[in-house]
């Protein structure tokens, strides 16, 4: 049982895509840290904005990476080199093009499906071992439209879903952080 000691949300800096489909992962951590009262700030040696604090009796990090999406592994490399992070004791939150608005699944582990973010950070750690929350945010259907897809804002009722499964996912987020990652798989993935 391995309690998480790092929690990264993908995203991108800036902000015309504060409310795009690829900028869930921030708006995660933004919600975690604004309900443990925890604040951001920018720290140039990690390319992002970090927040440090005890949350459920651990001492848990979190990460905006600001180096944009496809470099996010620079942030996330850098900060797990420093604090001598394992793989298992991260958890990476991100948009997920396979899962339809209203899912968040976890999962240790697994290739990258596409998404930049988790390739740069799979090549920087040289470990897919990892933890994923993933948010669904569903797909455009053509391949040539996902760019434009995850650039842009969700309709009203894919946000409203959206919204839904990423308070689900804040629901078992202290399972998760105390390394009960069954308990908080079987809570998230049977609500």
């Amino acid at each position: 049982m391995t309690a998480i000691h790092l929690i990264v949300g993908l995203g991108n800096p800036g902000r015309e895509y504060e409310t795009t489909r690829h900028n869930v992962g921030f708006q995660w951590v933004d919600e975690l840290a604004r309900k443990q009262k925890l604040s951001f700030k920018s720290e140039s040696k990690f390319h992002g904005l970090t927040a440090r604090g005890q949350l459920h009796g651990q001492e848990v990090l979190l990460l905006k990476p600001q180096t944009f999406m496809n470099h996010s592994g620079r942030a996330v490399g850098a900060l797990v080199q420093f604090y001598k992070i394992e793989p298992a004791e991260m958890l990476v939150v991100h948009d997920e093009l396979d899962l339809p608005p209203g899912l968040a699944r976890l999962k240790l582990g697994g290739g990258h499906g596409g998404h930049n973010g988790l390739k740069d950070i799979i090549a920087h750690l040289g470990s897919k071992d990892f933890w994923r929350l993933r948010i669904g945010i569903g797909h455009p259907g053509e391949r040539t439209e996902v760019s434009n897809y995850v650039l842009g804002d969700p309709r009203h009722e894919e946000s409203e879903l959206m919204e839904e499964a990423m308070q689900k996912a804040q629901n078992i987020a202290h399972l998760l952080i105390e390394g009960k990652t069954e308990a908080a798989m079987l809570k998230l993935h049977s609500a």
